[in-house]
């Protein structure tokens, strides 16, 4: 019996290497996809690396043309392409209100939908939603998006017994805090505010998809799986 096949998008950087990592360490074969060269990413041997735009169809096509080609079906989608524009509606442009929809929303819509073909009954799709509130009112629709879209999708695909859940993460260490011009001094002022008192790191994230992706998962669909050291749950007691 092959062993599992996981696809993750956005999968070269972040939470998404992260999660790659992990799962080839537990004898998944891997494929990622990033938006940039994927020539130097330094995942380890054996992960496949492919570049896709997630906004793109042809280049979904082209990733799903590799899936195919490589491990012939997929155990498991891992949904975590995604771009952060934070900022209020009154300097919210037009092309950052369509990235954040083409990527976050569009771009998981499509690629679920032609890898439909390629998954196998009872496999597992995982959804990277993330906050929204407090970034944002184009941010705070595009992340809520995908909550109700993967619990209606959760639904679609039961009779295929393909599980359909989404992680939260919090505060996490990653690479998009940078390009966004975040200082390591903002993060760890943030950070005292976590009832954990840390930031996260894109390991943990890994190991609550590797959760969901696993048979210990395997009565759970339609939900979400906060990864946030914490933070919130005052705001919800």
């Amino acid at each position: 019996m092959p062993a599992p096949s996981a696809l993750i998008t956005g999968g070269t950087s972040g939470i998404g290497r992260a999660t790659a990592e992990l799962l080839h360490s537990r004898g998944y074969r891997v494929m990622v996809t990033g938006r940039d060269s994927v020539a130097s990413t330094q995942l380890p041997e054996g992960v496949t690396a492919v570049r896709a735009d997630a906004r793109s169809l042809p280049d979904i096509d082209h990733a799903m043309d590799q899936v195919r080609e490589r491990f012939g079906s997929l155990d498991l989608l891992f949904l975590n392409a995604g771009v952060s524009r934070p900022g209020p509606i009154e300097s919210t442009d037009e092309d950052a209100f369509d990235a954040l929809f083409d990527i976050n929303v569009k771009g998981n819509f499509f690629t679920l939908q032609k890898a439909l073909p390629l998954l196998n009954d009872g496999a597992c799709v995982i959804c990277t939603v993330g906050a929204g509130e407090g970034l944002g009112a184009a941010m705070t629709a595009a992340k809520g998006a995908l909550m109700p879209l993967m619990r209606s999708l959760a639904l679609e695909l039961a009779p295929r017994r393909i599980r359909v859940n989404t992680v939260s993460p919090g505060l996490i260490d990653t690479p998009a805090y940078a390009k966004l011009g975040v200082s390591r001094d903002m993060i760890d002022t943030w950070a005292r505010d976590i009832p954990l008192g840390r930031a996260g790191i894109p390991s943990d994230v890994a190991e609550a998809v590797a959760f969901l992706a696993s048979d210990a998962a395997g009565y759970i669909t339609g939900n979400d799986l906060t990864v946030s050291g914490g933070m919130g749950v005052h705001a919800r007691a």
